[in-house]
Order: structure tokens, then C-alpha cells, then sequence
């Protein structure tokens, strides 16, 4: 994969999620099955909230996900590094506590936020990718694929879009 680090933008700042601070009603669009072919989605709702923290060069957000099968929690914290301008992204997931995925890290260009990291699906290699969107918009979202070819491919298979809710 090319170093992201050799085309660093100089608008990557700590700020870059500042977007995102607040409450959030989410609409999840969900690929029942993964990197099988499967075109079967699952729609359900969910709430998120944001905060700052590390004075501003981070953040976490807490989520409820209504899920057909029985709703969680699940918590992703961000934090900014000044050094390399990137972003780190973890997912804790309340079903798996013990369970921190591992982080896609990436930055923000051209009003687009693309992250990345390597992770195992049903024991093989895959690639994981999170994508910001619309995010100078009222209703951002965020879109997750896979690929199993080293990223020559990828398989969206969960879109969440933002409704801004009142403070």
C-alpha cells in the first residue's frame, strides 16, 4: 500500500472531526453476510454521541445500535497525530468487551476521510477500510468495506447516515 504519509495535505489538523462533536440519530444500512456475495441488507436505527478529548486531538463516540436480533452498545475513540497528520480509529464493540479491533488510520482530503487497516475475517486476511463522507453537510456518513484482494476490490457492507439530533 502506498504511504498515505507522502501525500499528507497540510489542512490534516486535530480539527478534522470537529464535525462530528454532538448527538446523532443513525441510520444503518448492513450486509448481512460478508465478502461472500451476499446483496441482503439489514436496516435498523441507532444513536450516537460524541465528545472531544486530549484537548481537542481526539475523540469518542458512544453508539446504540438497534439491531433486528437485539440492539448494543459500542464505543470508537479517535485520536489525531500531530507527527504523522493521521488519524487512529478503534471499535469497541459492548458484545466482545475484552475485544479492541484494531485501528484504521488515515486522514482527511479533499472534504473525504479514508482510513485503513489490516484485520481477519473467518480466519483469512482482509483489508478494512472506513470512509467519511458529506461531512461539511448536516447529515455525514460513514461507510465501511472489506477487501480480499490487498484493496483492489472492496465490498461496502455497512453505511451509517448522521441526522444531527438537538443538544
Amino acid at each position: 500500500m502506498p504511504s498515505l504519509h507522502a501525500t499528507v495535505p497540510p489542512s490534516a489538523t486535530p480539527q478534522d472531526f470537529d464535525f462530528f462533536i454532538g448527538r446523532w440519530q443513525v441510520r444503518h444500512r448492513r450486509l448481512q453476510q460478508r465478502l461472500v456475495g451476499c446483496q441482503v441488507w439489514d436496516e435498523f436505527d441507532g444513536e450516537s454521541q460524541v465528545w472531544p478529548l486530549l484537548g481537542g486531538a481526539g475523540n469518542v463516540d458512544d453508539n446504540w445500535l438497534d439491531l433486528p436480533g437485539g440492539g448494543y452498545r459500542a464505543v470508537s475513540l479517535r485520536s489525531f497525530d500531530a507527527t504523522t497528520r493521521q488519524w487512529s480509529i478503534w471499535w469497541l464493540d459492548g458484545r466482545q468487551p475484552h475485544r479492541l479491533d484494531p485501528p484504521v488510520i488515515g486522514r482527511f482530503a479533499h472534504g473525504v476521510g479514508e482510513f485503513q487497516c489490516d484485520d481477519v475475517l473467518d480466519g483469512r486476511p482482509i483489508r478494512v477500510r472506513f470512509l467519511w463522507t458529506q461531512t461539511d453537510g448536516p447529515q455525514p456518513r460513514w461507510a465501511q468495506a472489506f477487501s480480499a484482494d490487498g484493496g483492489q476490490t472492496w465490498e461496502t457492507n455497512w453505511v451509517m447516515d448522521f441526522k444531527r439530533l438537538s443538544a
